[in-house]
């Protein structure tokens, strides 16, 4: 990376509106009640059009690469699916987005259907991350991934699993926990700059039982042991910063709210935005500066709501705080 900054633009939880109803084949009591949860309570809220223009802004700045972290749907349903990947492939390709699942994309189990492996091009390592050994990618869908860009490796984990009515719980599993400690401690002696890209917050202090990670201890313990970075979730559609001490110092966990959120009539969360990260430097002396851009008032353009260097721990300068 030299003296150039390279830039990862984060987004996540868009919800892409639902423009169907929900097929008969598709029927579960989950699915019931989260259509009817979007047809009286969040499609007030989210809004494709705020999507569009956080993407457009997201092209203006020309970032090197964007990494989307979940809930990209809303009931899983494969027409739901189907038009998320259309949405990605006017996005960008599969070597300028890195994709990965979350609770609504992975809703309910399906029978003969491939569900988000739609994705499966933004989901996958690159060259560099396979070249990294066959045993990173033991879990679900080839998880965890690994990509390059320059000195910076993404991590994408899969926290997305089928959960009964009323629950939005996460888990990693076995396999993507046991392949991830050889990820961040084979690309911490390369130098690499280590983010992970998890859509469930994954501390379990972060959010309740019901909706939290359930193996959260688990990866907490394994962060702690070899580190990271930098940690990117979604989720929870509010912008927070925790910071984990690991071995190797500080690690910022860093949540951020609904690109899709045009409206408080949710009753919860912030205002759609995106964050631009600028990475100088390498490995742990890595410099990381967050720009977050998006509303600052309901219907009003998209501008900078706050600028933080993480290197530093800078407070929030911004004419909008959103935590």
């Amino acid at each position: 990376m030299g003296g150039t900054p390279l830039i990862l633009a984060h987004l996540s939880d868009p919800h892409l509106p639902m423009t169907g109803g929900l097929p008969l084949r598709h029927l579960t009591l989950k699915r019931t009640l989260g259509y009817l949860n979007w047809q009286f309570r969040r499609k007030g809220a989210f809004s494709g059009t705020l999507v569009d223009r956080l993407i457009a802004d997201i092209k203006e700045h020309e970032p090197d690469h964007v990494a989307v972290t979940g809930d990209l749907i809303n009931l899983g349903l494969p027409e739901e699916l189907e038009a998320a990947t259309q949405w990605l492939n006017a996005l960008g390709s599969g070597d300028e987005i890195s994709v990965i699942p979350g609770n609504h994309d992975i809703y309910a189990r399906f029978h003969r259907d491939p569900g988000v492996m739609r994705w499966r091009d933004y989901m996958l390592s690159d060259a560099f991350g396979c070249q990294l050994g066959s045993d990173i990618t033991a879990g679900a869908f080839g998880f965890p991934f690994v990509r390059r860009l320059g000195q910076v490796a993404l991590i994408g984990l899969n926290s997305g699993v089928p959960t009964p009515p009323f629950v939005a719980a996460g888990a990693l599993g076995e396999a993507q926990l046991l392949g991830l400690p050889s990820v961040l401690q084979k690309l911490r002696e390369l130098g690499l700059v280590r983010v992970v890209l998890i859509h469930h917050p994954p501390l379990a202090r972060q959010t309740s039982r019901r909706r939290g990670l359930r193996d959260a201890e688990a990866l907490e313990s394994v962060l702690k042991q070899h580190g990271a970075e930098l940690v990117l979730h979604g989720h929870n559609h509010t912008n927070t910063l925790t910071w984990l001490q690991s071995q190797s110092g500080e690690i910022p966990i860093l949540g951020i709210a609904s690109a899709g959120m045009a409206s408080a009539a949710e009753g919860v969360g912030a205002l759609g935005r995106y964050n631009l990260i600028r990475f100088t430097g390498e490995g742990e002396r890595c410099g990381i500066e967050v720009i977050g851009r998006g509303l600052a008032e309901v219907g009003g353009p998209i501008v900078e709501l706050d600028r933080r260097d993480l290197t530093r721990k800078d407070e929030l300068t911004a004419a909008v705080a959103p935590e």
